[in-house]
């Protein structure tokens, strides 16, 4: 088997080291690719090369019609080859092929969004009170970005970074989820033929605790953008306060999903499973958290069951599956762990809490959707996040109470209003304490809107003008027309 390689410097190279590391199928573990494993070592001199390429100053410097355009090729060979990286990224995810065909979709037009943003921003001319001056705002790429990418959407997450990185003329290294580098790689040998410069894109594949860990305290990275866990956020943080970089943090959610009684019923039952099934579960925005009046709850709950006891399960290349595995053994026995907590803290099992007694699951990562009842916001299990097809239900009788709960968290990324009311729709959208807020709707993004999250979600912000902005330095130009000694000394 061909092992992949890392790509530093324009070259695509094995690790110092010499390791490898294979990447598995989480629906029958089955061993797919060899990828090399990158080091602190393999990071360093993928960090100088991106340092080097910056301060020639070649790429930073070119029109930016000219990144723009490459940008736009990136794109384009994306389309091109789509149906390639769908088939990588659901077996590197278990996710449905039909999921990571729309994922490619996204991700295209990503990279198209910020291609077209490129060479918007000729800088802003300020009215000087100053006689005699001209005063003008100008952005500037940052310099050298580390960026860290999650398992759960690999090359959506990814695009996300990078096309705004590119379009604005950074320098950049990514490191990928070592579990699901697969399409990252493939985008790689993309951008080459694209025409990225030798040194302005780098990838090292490794473990965060390696790779991710020189990026965040390497003096030379000058940001880090980092989508994952709330810990390990925590610690790029703490790591990347030695040369005061600048951050971009998405750090997930435990995102509420609010049903009033006047709510179109249907709609919102179909939406509340599309909120949390979709791959499993395993997305930062899910709508974990069921918020129902108490009018509708049990017989909300009651269909709810019933839908979700149908969910087909199966591999993500089988036309008939709904819902693929969990991402590895480790994540599966993590969401096992957080059903047992909940059923110790008294909630309510109506649905799942296990894995599925089909032999045709069981070499893969599987766990059956699952519902809780009676949860109370002083439970962990509705405050930590899962990332795991599992919904924890509450219930409330007044909008001020859906409100409190909704924002009874240390998150604040995502959540869900359901009513044909619109005037309460806005109340409760206006006190909602989230980066996005969907009314009758769920989980709908695209790249245009900004993406992040209030609280403990994160900092900053991905995707539309304020995803370009984080790849930008904002300096004032003052420029006096007719210079005179000042004769104070």
């Amino acid at each position: 088997m061909e092992i992949k390689k890392m790509f530093i410097n324009g070259k695509w190279v094995d690790a110092i080291s010499g390791q490898t590391r294979d990447i598995i199928n989480p629906f029958n573990q089955e061993v797919i690719a060899t990828v090399t494993e990158g080091n602190a070592s393999d990071t360093k001199a993928a960090i100088a090369a991106a340092r080097k390429a910056f301060d020639q100053g070649d790429w930073a410097n070119a029109p930016a019609t000219e990144r723009g355009a490459i940008v736009r090729r990136i794109a384009e060979l994306i389309e091109r080859d789509k149906e390639e990286l769908a088939n990588l990224e659901s077996l590197d995810t278990g996710k449905t092929v039909e999921e990571s065909r729309v994922d490619m979709d996204d991700i295209a037009g990503v990279f198209r969004y910020y291609a077209e943003l490129a060479d918007k921003d000729g800088g802003e001319m300020i009215d000087s009170p100053i006689p005699n001056t001209v005063s003008k705002v100008v952005r500037e790429p940052v310099g050298v970005c580390g960026q860290i990418t999650p398992w759960n959407y690999p090359l959506l997450q990814a695009s996300w970074k990078l096309a705004p990185a590119l379009a604005t003329g950074n320098t950049l290294i990514m490191k990928p989820s070592e579990i699901t580098p697969l399409t990252t790689v493939k985008v790689f040998e993309l951008m080459e033929e694209a025409g990225v410069p030798a040194g302005v894109a780098n990838l090292v594949l490794g473990a965060g605790h390696t790779v991710g860990a020189e990026l965040s305290e390497n003096k030379n990275v000058e940001l880090i953008s980092f989508t994952g866990g709330i810990e390990t956020g925590k610690k790029i943080m703490q790591a990347a306060s030695v040369n005061v970089k600048k951050l971009a943090l998405e750090l997930g959610g435990k995102n509420p999903n609010i049903v009033f009684a006047d709510a179109d019923f249907e709609t919102a039952i179909d939406q509340a499973m599309n909120a949390v099934f979709f791959h499993a579960g395993q997305i930062c925005s899910a709508g974990t958290r069921l918020i129902i009046e108490e009018k509708v709850h049990d017989k909300f709950v009651a269909a709810l069951v019933e839908r979700v006891k149908n969910i087909k399960l199966g591999s993500g290349f089988d036309e008939d599956t709904q819902m693929g595995p969990l991402i590895s053994r480790e994540h599966l026995e993590k969401v096992e762990n957080y059903v047992e907590t909940g059923i110790r803290e008294g909630a309510t099992l109506v649905v799942g809490g296990q894995r599925p007694e089909d032999p045709a699951l069981q070499n893969g990562f599987f766990y059956l959707p699952t519902i809780f009842t009676d949860c109370t916001s002083s439970m962990s299990i509705v405050q930590d996040e899962a990332f795991g097809p599992v919904i924890t239900v509450e219930k409330f009788t007044t909008e001020e109470e859906a409100i409190k709960l909704a924002n009874d968290s240390i998150y604040g990324l995502a959540g869900g209003v359901w009513t044909n009311d619109i005037a309460k729709a806005e109340r409760c959208v206006a006190k909602m304490r989230m980066g996005t807020v969907w009314i009758n709707d769920f989980n709908l993004y695209f790249p245009h809107a900004p993406w992040g999250g209030f609280k403990q979600s994160g900092i900053g912000r991905e995707l539309g003008k304020l995803g370009l902005e984080e790849y930008t330095e904002t300096k004032h130009i003052l420029q006096n027309l007719k210079p005179e000694p000042i004769n104070w000394f």
